[in-house]
C-alpha cells in the first residue's frame, strides 16, 4: 500500500523524536498494559489517495484499530523539496504535495499539512513537522486505513483500539458513554490517531471547519494531535 512504501521511505530527522515519541504515546497509550491516563491529559465516495484507489469499505461494524502496542515511532523525513498542486485533499480545495509526501493518500497528507499550518501560527514556537503527524497516523492507523476517509476527512467506519478492559491493556472505565467508541463499559481509541474519549474531551478540535470535534476525521485528529504534540511550550526542533 501507498502507506508502507512511504514508511520504508522516510528517514531520521534531527527534531525531537523521542520527546515526541513520549508525547504519543500519553495520546494513545491507554493501549499499553498498565498504563493509567493522565488527569492532564458524509460522503460515499470512494477512499481519495493520491495514488490510485480502492473500494470503500462495506458499511458494518468498525474497523479494528487493535494491534501490538506500538511507541516508536518511524523516523522522520525533514527535508522538505518542491511543492506541486494535485486535485483534491482540502473540502473545496486543492492540496499540494511536499517531497516525500506523495505515497500518502491525498486528504490525509493535506490534514497533516493544514495541521503543521494552523499550528505554525498558533504555536511558532513549537517547530512541528507534518512529517511527524504522518509518523503518528502512520503508527496509529496506517494512514487512516490508506486513506478511507470522505471527502471531508471522516473514515468511512471507526477505527478502534483494543477494549481497554485490563484484558492485556490498561483498564479504562468509559468516559464518554460509549459517545465516540461505542462501548458504555470500557473506553477505545478512535480516530486515525488514536485518541482515547477522556483525551479527546480535552483536547478535540475542529480541524476543517464543519462545526463538529470528530476524532474520527482526519482533519480534526491531526489537528488536535498538533495542539497536544506542541502543548507546554514544547520545541519539536530541538534534538532529543
Amino acid at each position: 500500500m501507498a502507506a508502507r512504501r512511504y514508511a520504508r521511505r522516510i528517514r531520521r530527522g534531527a527534531a525531537g523524536t523521542a520527546v515526541a515519541a513520549a508525547a504519543m504515546a500519553a495520546l494513545s497509550a491507554s493501549q499499553a498494559p498498565g498504563f493509567l491516563p493522565s488527569a492532564h491529559a458524509h460522503s460515499t465516495a470512494s477512499p481519495d489517495r493520491s495514488q490510485g484507489g480502492t473500494d470503500a469499505p462495506s458499511a458494518g461494524g468498525p474497523i479494528d484499530g487493535g494491534s501490538p502496542y506500538i511507541t516508536q515511532l518511524p523516523p522522520l523525513n525533514t527535508a522538505q523539496g518542491p511543492f506541486a498542486p494535485v486535485p483534491g485533499g482540502a473540502p473545496g480545495g486543492h492540496v499540494t504535495v511536499p517531497s516525500g509526501g506523495t505515497g500518502l493518500p491525498t486528504t490525509v497528507l493535506n490534514a497533516y499539512l493544514r495541521a503543521q499550518e494552523s499550528v505554525a501560527q498558533s504555536d511558532p514556537g513549537c517547530h512541528l513537522p507534518w512529517q511527524l503527524l504522518a509518523a503518528i497516523g502512520q503508527v496509529e492507523s496506517g494512514q487512516a486505513r490508506d486513506g478511507a476517509v470522505d471527502a471531508n476527512g471522516t473514515t468511512y467506519t471507526p477505527i478502534l483500539g483494543p477494549v481497554l478492559d485490563g484484558n492485556g491493556f490498561a483498564n479504562i472505565g468509559d468516559t464518554d458513554h460509549g459517545r465516540y467508541d461505542g462501548d458504555p463499559v470500557h473506553d477505545r481509541a478512535v480516530g486515525p490517531m488514536q485518541f482515547i474519549p477522556s483525551t479527546w474531551e480535552t483536547w478535540g478540535v475542529d480541524g476543517n471547519g464543519d462545526g463538529v470535534a470528530d476524532p474520527n476525521n482526519v482533519y480534526d485528529a491531526a489537528l488536535a494531535a498538533a495542539h497536544y504534540l506542541c502543548a507546554d511550550g514544547r520545541d519539536l526542533s530541538v534534538p532529543a
